[in-house]
């Protein structure tokens, strides 16, 4: 009971969410945050726009993916939904393109919440706060990830509007950078936990966006690292001597690469994705595409989930595979897209039922 009471806005997005049946035929992608503003210097979605343009245009709608944009599209605490409608009316017809040989929904998130009190919004038909994605006998729960945090983002509250007074008509202005939950690192802690508990209570797994950091399997990138550096250093003493010289080489660049992201992020914000003595894998987070360097997404083919990079091919990615999947270049784009990680579904929901 005590858990129940604790996650009970968790359990109503639960038995609300909008049911949508998943087969080992569904291709579906899943982007999140993407910050749409007006097109000016304060417009994160800028950098990645023709990125983000070119891989739905040219790969996931040829592919004939569905879509699911999980919550902050729009960037509205800072823009009007007008002007980032008029700016990104190619990127909305595109959105709307992917209902041809699919679906298409888009949930809400702290920043495009106020959505919900605009009939006129052209993408009122697919708007909802969640979606259950029903996978055989199992359950994919998809929602922003801001609902965790209840007292501060309950529908549509006073809070909410001064924020969105003070940022558009007094932060922007002056040149005040954006204050969220992505760039907090312990609120974005206790937020993915909230979400790692409440999944593991209900024996799902939860799709969130929200704090930017991508999750695959409730791990961060310095979760996988630690332990692909432990599985290598166990199978060492197993194998034979003319393979070992391959696997310390690759405990070396591992071990570089974790040496990195310590380097680069702050100490709470690498805080393990364990919260029990044994990782469960219930969350997953597309990140977000807002990324400097790269963009991230989750996608879900043939009964297998993954988390996939694409970047701009002259420069350096923020991603490393953890797998040692090649990128793949996307035509003459110059974009090309990398595996990050990669699990069957049915070994996913397998774990997660003998773990819990």
């Amino acid at each position: 009971m005590h858990h129940y009471k604790k996650h009970s806005h968790l359990e109503r997005l639960l038995d609300r969410a909008k049911p949508v049946t998943l087969d080992d035929a569904s291709r579906v992608l899943i982007l999140s945050d993407l910050h749409m503003g007006n097109g000016g210097r304060h417009d994160e979605f800028r950098h990645n726009a023709g990125l983000v343009k070119t891989i739905l245009g040219q790969y996931y709608l040829p592919q004939k993916y569905s879509l699911v944009l999980n919550g902050d599209i729009e960037e509205l605490f800072k823009f009007s939904l007008e002007s980032i409608e008029r700016k990104w009316a190619e990127v909305y017809e595109l959105f709307i393109e992917f209902k041809e040989h699919g679906f298409f929904w888009k949930t809400y998130g702290n920043h495009d919440v106020a959505l919900l009190d605009r009939k006129d919004y052209r993408l009122a038909s697919s708007l909802v706060e969640s979606l259950k994605f029903h996978y055989g006998d199992e359950t994919i729960l998809l929602f922003h990830g801001h609902q965790a945090a209840l007292f501060l983002w309950q529908q549509y509250s006073m809070l909410s509007r001064a924020v969105i007074f003070f940022l558009r008509y007094i932060a922007k202005p002056t040149g005040i950078k954006n204050y969220s939950v992505a760039y907090s690192s312990r609120r974005r802690f206790v937020i993915e936990k909230s979400i790692y508990e409440f999944s593991n209570q209900a024996k799902i797994v939860s799709i969130i966006g929200h704090t930017h950091r991508p999750l695959f399997e409730s791990l961060s990138k310095a979760d996988y690292l630690n332990y692909r550096i432990e599985d290598l250093c166990r199978s060492y003493s197993s194998v034979g001597g003319e393979q070992r010289p391959a696997i310390k080489r690759k405990i070396v660049e591992l071990k570089t690469e974790l040496a990195e992201c310590y380097k680069k992020g702050k100490a709470m914000g690498l805080r393990s994705g364990l919260y029990n003595t044994i990782t469960i894998p219930t969350v997953f987070n597309s990140g977000c595409t807002i990324g400097k360097r790269c963009i991230t997404a989750l996608e879900i083919e043939g009964g297998l989930i993954r988390l996939v990079c694409w970047y701009n091919g002259r420069q350096n990615r923020d991603f490393e595979s953890e797998r040692s999947n090649l990128p793949v270049p996307l035509d003459a784009t110059g974009y090309s897209r990398v595996v990050l990680n990669e699990d069957s579904l049915d070994y996913v929901f397998s774990r997660l039922h003998l773990l819990t």
